[in-house]
């Protein structure tokens, strides 16, 4: 089967699907990744073919649309802001993601673009189904992920739910226009478009674990749990960071991810200040949020693979993203959250709730004084790092890529 596999965002929302595609590669499948340009190398020596998408999301994070995120406040504000930018990237991927959809016999949607996914399936009368790396669809039972999970109680919880939906089903109207006057299509609109595919079951499968969020009561049928997707990944660490691990003591990995940061030396100064405070040594990662540093006890590094690296660290500290949140979880070490914005402060109570984090550590609230804090309780309370492994053999049971294949395998009969 000529499966497309069709995301956008960051580096964190594209990972995910290299692992998948290379697993529904190894079960016979003839897998295309279709997002933007900058992901080309993901890919590579997966077996999966890639199709390229315009818009650079690097570029447009360090946009100044992007970096007025940071005081856009938080909640709805910042969602319904992103939403407004993410909208004529939609627009600008349309005709690439049509382009890559001709060619395939199933169409799989990440849920950054599951409306427009969806949209171009039935034009070209093709199936899909959804690959969800964070639970977007309404529940009683937490707070909406994209506006930090905070709970608003059963009420207010599902209603942020919704609130969230409408957001994604703006971010796609002029993507959809886009099907009508360059592709002949005809699609609904995309509150209709959804309201019919919820009415019919429409399949999504979550790439996370029921041990790490339970699949809510209230969800109607259709809306599974497959477990995590772990990237593809056959890099090396570098000689510089194997010798600066073996010249002392675990250090701590700090690192933000594709998250941006209104002041990078500010706060790079306070994770250095907050690794002496706690006698501790330290990996930073450079990432789209410029950090960097460099003393004896501390190295700046670029893209570095977690698979290899975060199993060898004293702790993480990461942005709360959902890829980075499950290496983290992946390794077993404990971390220390510290959410940007949008679903990082889900999962960062998350990890807290878990065990695996002594508290949660938003970036407005980030200082010397309170990370080393932190730190020190992640690194020095043995429950934590308990609690971490315990979880990391759980995982290391699951096959997220085993569900996927039986859903293609029901769409194929």
């Amino acid at each position: 089967m000529r499966v497309l596999i069709m995301t956008a965002g960051s580096r964190g929302d594209v990972a995910p699907y290299t692992g998948l595609g290379a697993g529904l590669v190894r079960g016979g499948h003839d897998v295309t990744l279709a997002t933007h340009a900058l992901f080309a190398p993901l890919t590579a020596g997966s077996g999966v073919r890639f199709h390229p998408t315009p818009v650079d999301p690097h570029a447009l994070s360090h946009s100044d649309r992007g970096r007025g995120l940071h005081s856009s406040g938080t909640g709805l504000g910042k969602l319904w802001r992103a939403a407004s930018m993410a909208r004529s990237a939609a627009e600008e991927m349309t005709d690439a993601l049509v382009e890559a959809a001709r060619g395939a016999d199933v169409v799989l949607a990440a849920g950054a673009v599951a409306p427009l996914g969806r949209a171009i399936a039935e034009g070209l009368r093709l199936p899909s189904l959804g690959l969800f790396l964070q639970p977007q669809h309404p529940t009683r039972e937490f707070g909406a992920p994209m506006l930090g999970g905070r709970s608003l109680g059963t009420v207010g919880n599902h209603l942020a739910g919704q609130v969230v939906t409408a957001a994604i089903d703006r971010v796609h109207t002029e993507a959809l226009r886009a099907l009508r006057t360059r592709h002949g299509m005809r699609p609904r609109g995309p509150a209709a478009l959804r309201r019919a595919h919820e009415r019919a079951h429409w399949p999504v499968l979550h790439g996370f674990s029921a041990h790490v969020v339970p699949r809510p009561r209230d969800w109607r049928p259709g809306l599974d749990l497959a477990g995590y997707w772990w990237p593809y990944d056959t890099r090396r660490l570098s000689a510089e960071l194997e010798e600066f691990l073996a010249a002392g003591p675990a250090p701590v990995f700090v690192g933000l991810g594709s998250a941006t940061v209104p002041d990078p030396g500010r706060v790079s100064a306070e994770i250095v200040r907050a690794l002496r405070q706690a006698g501790l040594r330290g990996v930073i990662q450079r990432g789209w949020a410029n950090l960097t540093a460099r003393t004896d006890d501390v190295i700046t590094v670029g893209d570095v693979p977690h698979a290899l690296l975060f199993p060898r660290v004293a702790a993480v500290v990461h942005h709360a993203g959902a890829g980075t949140t499950a290496a983290v979880l992946r390794a077993g070490v404990p971390t220390v959250p510290v959410p940007v914005q949008f679903d990082g402060g889900f999962w960062a109570d998350r990890l807290v709730a878990l065990g695996t984090a002594p508290c949660a550590l938003p970036l407005r609230r980030l200082s010397a004084g309170a990370l080393a804090s932190a730190l020190r309780r992640a690194t020095r309370d043995p429950r934590h790092r308990e609690r971490a492994r315990a979880l990391s053999r759980h995982l290391a049971e699951e096959d997220g890529v085993a569900p996927v294949l039986a859903a293609l395998g029901r769409t194929a009969r």
